[in-house]
Protein backbone atom coordinates (compact mmCIF):
# COMPACT_ATOMS: atom_id res chain seq x y z
CA UNK A 1 0.00 0.00 0.00
CA UNK A 2 1.62 3.23 -0.99
CA UNK A 3 2.06 6.00 1.66
CA UNK A 4 0.21 9.23 1.14
CA UNK A 5 3.56 10.78 0.47
CA UNK A 6 4.02 9.01 -2.16
CA UNK A 7 0.62 9.46 -4.10
CA UNK A 8 1.51 13.49 -4.00
CA UNK A 9 2.66 14.90 -7.29
CA UNK A 10 6.92 15.09 -7.48
CA UNK A 11 6.84 18.67 -6.97
CA UNK A 12 4.69 18.53 -4.24
CA UNK A 13 6.54 16.20 -2.62
CA UNK A 14 9.76 17.66 -3.53
CA UNK A 15 8.30 20.86 -1.59
CA UNK A 16 7.09 18.72 1.53
CA UNK A 17 10.65 16.68 1.68
CA UNK A 18 12.75 20.02 0.93
CA UNK A 19 10.67 21.93 3.97
CA UNK A 20 11.11 18.94 6.20
CA UNK A 21 14.91 18.94 5.88
CA UNK A 22 14.65 22.37 6.65
CA UNK A 23 12.73 22.35 9.46
CA UNK A 24 15.20 19.46 11.19
CA UNK A 25 18.42 21.94 9.71
CA UNK A 26 16.31 24.46 11.77
CA UNK A 27 16.33 22.28 15.09
CA UNK A 28 20.38 21.21 14.57
CA UNK A 29 21.36 25.00 14.40
CA UNK A 30 19.11 25.69 17.35
CA UNK A 31 20.38 23.17 19.49
CA UNK A 32 24.19 24.02 18.03
CA UNK A 33 23.84 27.29 18.82
CA UNK A 34 23.50 26.34 23.01
CA UNK A 35 20.24 28.51 23.50
CA UNK A 36 19.48 29.09 27.28
CA UNK A 37 20.89 29.39 30.38
CA UNK A 38 24.57 30.57 30.97
CA UNK A 39 25.56 29.94 27.27
CA UNK A 40 23.38 33.20 26.15
CA UNK A 41 27.11 35.28 27.31
CA UNK A 42 29.08 33.62 25.93
CA UNK A 43 30.61 33.25 22.05
CA UNK A 44 30.20 30.07 20.57
CA UNK A 45 32.45 27.52 19.78
CA UNK A 46 34.04 27.28 16.61
CA UNK A 47 32.70 23.73 16.05
CA UNK A 48 29.36 25.07 16.78
CA UNK A 49 30.06 28.28 14.60
CA UNK A 50 31.14 26.39 11.53
CA UNK A 51 28.13 24.00 11.88
CA UNK A 52 25.62 26.30 12.36
CA UNK A 53 27.01 28.29 8.78
CA UNK A 54 27.40 25.17 6.94
CA UNK A 55 23.49 24.25 8.09
CA UNK A 56 22.86 27.86 7.08
CA UNK A 57 24.60 27.51 3.59
CA UNK A 58 22.29 24.37 2.58
CA UNK A 59 19.41 25.78 3.68
CA UNK A 60 19.85 29.10 1.45
CA UNK A 61 20.71 26.60 -1.64
CA UNK A 62 17.79 24.76 -1.12
CA UNK A 63 15.66 27.96 -0.72
CA UNK A 64 17.02 29.13 -3.70
CA UNK A 65 16.29 25.78 -6.01
CA UNK A 66 13.38 24.66 -4.81
CA UNK A 67 11.24 27.43 -4.03
CA UNK A 68 12.72 29.81 -6.31
CA UNK A 69 13.06 27.78 -8.93
CA UNK A 70 16.88 28.38 -9.68
CA UNK A 71 16.81 24.34 -10.56
CA UNK A 72 15.53 25.86 -13.83
CA UNK A 73 17.42 28.86 -14.54
CA UNK A 74 20.09 29.86 -16.49
CA UNK A 75 24.12 29.10 -15.13
CA UNK A 76 24.52 32.95 -14.69
CA UNK A 77 21.63 33.20 -12.55
CA UNK A 78 22.33 30.39 -10.15
CA UNK A 79 25.62 31.37 -10.27
CA UNK A 80 24.94 35.00 -9.14
CA UNK A 81 22.60 34.00 -5.95
CA UNK A 82 24.94 31.26 -4.80
CA UNK A 83 27.73 33.26 -4.91
CA UNK A 84 25.73 36.54 -2.95
CA UNK A 85 25.26 33.88 -0.43
CA UNK A 86 28.75 32.22 -0.21
CA UNK A 87 29.61 36.00 -0.09
CA UNK A 88 27.27 36.59 2.51
CA UNK A 89 28.24 33.65 4.65
CA UNK A 90 32.16 34.62 4.29
CA UNK A 91 31.50 37.98 5.77
CA UNK A 92 29.43 36.24 8.74
CA UNK A 93 31.94 33.87 9.30
CA UNK A 94 35.18 36.62 8.94
CA UNK A 95 33.48 38.69 11.74
CA UNK A 96 32.95 36.26 13.62
CA UNK A 97 36.42 34.90 13.20
CA UNK A 98 37.64 38.50 13.94
CA UNK A 99 35.77 38.91 17.12
CA UNK A 100 37.13 35.48 18.76
CA UNK A 101 41.06 36.88 17.68
CA UNK A 102 40.13 40.27 18.96
CA UNK A 103 38.45 39.35 22.27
Amino acid sequence: MPTRLATLHPATRRLLITWAVLMGLTLVTMFSARLGGDARLQALPLWSAGLLLLSTAFKAHQVLMTYLGLRDASAAWRGAFIGLVLFTLLLVASGYLLAQLGG
